[in-house]
């Protein structure tokens, strides 16, 4: 018997329920949110009722982890299901620890040790559990993914590279009334071949109606902002840095008519180029506009992606594009003569001169000015952001993704992803960086302005 002692949202209402052609279901999320109570305690333990077999598994970093954050904790396991019972030493049937359950057997492994759960998967299993997918052996999830009919899986979001997420995370689809839930840099990950059957949910701390205001104000408190923990516990975001780059304030992010309302002295558009079909790289257009009093706003942006298309766009394709970009721009804030390529790609400017003689185009194409150090550009852009003089519009939104991930790597330098809108806006800004902010008292303080 099922005793519920908290109450459920209406998304964790419908991902009970939705059952019907489900064979996997992937929960990532925020801390707190009730992934782990409400996926193993609820609905896993339904499709354990519910099938035909009579082995299942539990899975977890180690036993003793799966006993104290799923079986044995407050509204774990034993104490949602008065009928089932627990043996963490096993019995005289079954040598592992296992969970009884209306007359199915739960195995209760840890993924850490390949010893024991090799010698577990020599079987066919109804449902598998697996708590933070994202830490366990890759070896042992591609083979228990094989021997079930059934999957689900938690994680907090991690490191984006990790296999786990090409392989299985990224292949399920969320249900689409919950789609606009799922953060965009997220969203824009989940587009390796898709499974049918296998459904991803991101859940909150929003999700978790356990939680008071003062609950989550707490937990939110309670991780330094800008650390690997903020983003991956509390924003829910992934990442595999230790820290976010830039600290973007609510403050930075303006309307389209705040951002009119400003007298500007230049404008300017940066391109950073990707062509790839097997990365989620994007090809990005930045325009910004620098104003009287020393502000610079990124006015407007527009990205494209390869990955997946049946007919993926070349160098010849994005000078048009870039083009009909820099009109928009003109039409809607004003005229940035010059548009700023990454240097590195010179088959895109090759393109853009071509274009330019054929069509006599009113704009210059130049190679993007790069011999400012990354962290240079960090420096400048995290002190004009500071001192408010580095604005977004809001409907650049690939931008804003990327500042809330853009991070740092484990030896402490710029990750080399999740920054091709921060390169193309760098591109715009670089040649006009001495007409924005503090510069010329950062210039006195860092050695390579």
């Amino acid at each position: 018997m099922t005793t519920h002692k908290f109450p459920l949202s209406q998304k964790y209402i419908d991902f009970i329920r939705t059952t019907k052609g489900v064979s996997a279901d992937f929960l990532e999320g925020t801390t707190a949110s009730g992934k782990t109570t409400v996926g193993a305690g609820v609905k896993f333990m339904g499709m354990v009722s519910a099938s035909p077999k009579k082995l299942h598994i539990i899975a977890s970093k180690t036993t003793g982890t799966a006993e104290k954050n799923i079986i044995q904790q407050d509204n774990g396991i034993l104490d949602l299901h008065r009928n089932a019972r627990y043996f963490g030493n096993g019995d005289k049937d079954n040598k592992l620890p296992h969970i009884k359950f209306e007359e199915k057997i739960i195995y209760v492994l840890g993924y850490d040790n390949k010893d024991k759960w090799q010698n577990v998967l020599g079987s066919q299993f109804g449902c598998v559990y697996i708590d933070e997918i994202n830490t366990a052996d890759i070896d042992f999830v591609r083979e228990i993914s094989t021997r079930n009919d059934y999957l689900m899986a938690t994680l907090n979001p991690d490191d984006p590279s990790l296999p786990v997420y090409q392989e299985f995370v990224n292949r399920s689809r969320p249900y689409p009334r919950y789609a606009a839930d799922v953060p965009d840099e997220i969203m824009r990950e989940l587009t390796e071949e898709p499974v049918t059957g296998w459904r991803y949910w991101f859940f909150s701390f929003r999700d978790n109606l356990s939680l008071t205001e003062a609950d989550i104000r707490r937990k939110m408190e309670a991780a330094p902002k800008g650390t690997k923990l903020y983003k991956n516990k509390i924003l829910g975001l992934r990442g595999r840095a230790t820290g976010l780059i830039f600290d973007l304030r609510q403050s930075n992010i303006i309307t389209t008519e705040q951002a009119k309302k400003f007298r500007y002295i230049y404008y300017s558009i940066g391109c950073d180029t990707s062509y790839s079909k097997r990365s989620h790289d994007c090809l990005t257009f930045e325009a910004v506009g620098i104003t009287a009093d020393k502000k610079c706003v990124l006015l407007m942006e527009e990205t494209h992606n390869n990955r997946d298309k049946t007919n993926p766009f070349a160098p010849s394709d994005v000078i048009p594009l870039l083009n009909r970009f820099a009109e928009n721009v003109k039409d809607r804030f004003g005229f940035a003569r010059t548009i700023y390529i990454d240097s590195a790609d010179a088959g895109t400017i090759q393109e853009a001169q071509k274009f330019k003689s054929k069509t006599a185009c009113i704009y210059d194409f130049v190679g993007a000015w790069k011999k400012t150090k990354i962290i240079t550009r960090i420096q400048l852009q995290q002190s004009w952001m500071k001192t408010g003089d580095f604005l977004i519009v809001d409907t650049c939104r690939s931008f804003i993704c990327e500042c809330n991930t853009y991070s740092y790597d484990e030896k402490g330098q710029p990750e080399d992803g999740h920054d091709h809108s921060i390169n193309g806006c760098q591109y715009a800004w670089l040649p006009y960086k001495q007409y924005i902010g503090n510069y010329h008292a950062i210039k006195e303080v860092i050695s390579d302005v």
